[in-house]
């Protein structure tokens, strides 16, 4: 897989504004998002250099509005969604929010500037999902092929999965998440989720 730092990007360039409406095409939705937000990065760059706790409340403020952490969530555990208790639905819900943000804040300060190219759109038939295909190019290095998946929930785009260069941000933590619960269990899971996020905080 690509650097965390692609992730980032990614996920960063496709967020929706807010008050953007789901008639607005994904497409649209995320070019119109991109400058604003980069931009955002880019000018309070040193302010986040100096101030590197601040970079968590951008994320907070940039990024997870527009996700659908709880549909993100039932993909990644598959079939352990089921099996789940209610409290245990929420409290790995809120863990994985606090691990995607935790690590999007860490590499967020890596930011240099990035061109974006966007190829296509693609609709998937008889549902609300929308595959954005984009590329982003940085200097001295090959060009990353991001592609969005996003649906729509409460009348907004909304954001729940991103591949880098052909690799599923669901499904590489699918993979590795159904693998400690077999061997441990889901309430398990949900402490390393816990010490994981309290370890990245303290560093």
């Amino acid at each position: 897989m690509r650097t965390t730092l692609s992730f980032v990007i990614a996920i960063l360039i496709s967020m929706s504004a807010a008050g953007v409406q789901a008639a607005t095409s994904a497409t649209e939705v995320v070019r119109d998002t991109a400058t604003q937000v980069l931009d955002r990065i880019k000018s309070e760059k040193q302010q986040l250099e100096e101030h590197p706790e601040r970079v968590y409340e951008l994320v907070n403020e940039l990024v997870i509005p527009h996700f659908d952490f709880i549909s993100m969530s039932k993909w990644v555990l598959g079939k352990n969604w089921g099996l789940a208790t209610e409290d245990e639905k929420s409290q790995f819900t809120d863990e994985f929010r606090t691990l995607l943000v935790r690590t999007y804040a860490k590499a967020l300060l890596e930011y240099s500037d990035q061109e974006i190219r966007y190829i296509d759109e693609q609709n998937s038939a008889n549902s609300n999902l929308v595959v954005v295909k984009t590329e982003v190019t940085q200097s001295g290095s090959n060009s990353i092929p991001i592609h969005y998946r996003m649906h729509v929930s409460g009348g907004d785009w909304k954001v729940i999965d991103v591949a880098v260069d052909g690799v599923s941000l669901v499904s590489t933590y699918r993979g590795e998440f159904a693998s400690h619960i077999r061997k441990n269990g889901i309430s398990n899971l949900i402490t390393r989720l816990a010490e994981r996020n309290t370890e990245s905080l303290q560093r």
